[in-house]
């Protein structure tokens, strides 16, 4: 096969204690799936039916990158989020099944140009360039699933050493098993897709020159910095 040009490399994840790379397919995000957060945003949070939006393959950033700081906002959040990463694809997963299809898990931030997100809301138009943009979606290290154990745990950010964002993730609305679910009735999963799960209350702006760190306890730090 030949092609017009040279086609990029495919964007890629490092997974934990492993050479090989985690190829990504597409990336899912779940809205307000943090009761708290959803109140932050003035929303209700009744459990209904989970929804979703992506952000392209390509907007993955690696830990310890410099971010420019993206064009055309004043009002750049973040929100950070436990990743799941699909291993095995499939649709109408059921939730029983649902884990056996996860390959591992990371940290995530969900960045989000804020004003543009509320200009969109306020025009009944899509998201795509509040959420979607060049390296909107940092990701540390993959942990394979086999080598983590995510009971309990909590999540957290800290911009610049203090600490804004921390919950649990016993606290999200819905669960990562009926997330997979839910998706997977609305697209045909495949291996290389990242769920982003949701982020806990505390999102706010953040500058150039801020440095973010955020964790889920037992996997892998992600560590970016604004410039």
């Amino acid at each position: 096969m030949s092609f017009v040009f040279p086609p990029p490399a495919p964007p890629a994840v490092a997974i934990v204690g492993r050479t090989e790379r985690f190829p990504v397919h597409r990336i899912y995000c779940v809205g307000r799936n943090y009761a708290a957060h959803a109140r932050e945003m003035g929303k209700d949070p009744e459990r209904e039916a989970p929804f979703f939006f992506t952000k392209p393959a390509d907007a993955v950033a690696p830990s310890g990158a410099q971010l420019p700081f993206p064009s055309r906002t004043s009002d750049l959040h973040h929100e950070i989020e436990l990743v799941v990463a699909i291993g095995t694809g499939g649709a109408n997963i059921g939730i029983s099944q649902a884990l056996s299809h996860v390959y591992g898990y990371a940290v995530g931030l969900d960045l989000t140009r804020r004003d543009l997100q509320a200009e969109a809301k306020d025009k009944g138009r899509p998201w795509d360039t509040a959420k979607g943009f060049d390296r909107s979606a940092p990701i540390g290290a993959i942990t394979p699933a086999s080598e983590v154990q995510l009971a309990g745990s909590k999540i957290w950010l800290k911009v610049n050493g203090a600490v804004r964002q921390q919950g649990q993730l016993a606290d999200m609305i819905w669960s990562v098993p009926e997330i997979i679910a839910e998706l997977s009735t609305l697209f045909e999963l495949a291996p290389g897709d990242l769920i982003y799960t949701g982020t806990p209350p505390g999102v706010a702006a953040i500058q150039s020159n801020d440095r973010l760190e955020g964790g889920v306890d037992g996997l892998e730090p992600l560590i970016v910095t604004l410039i």
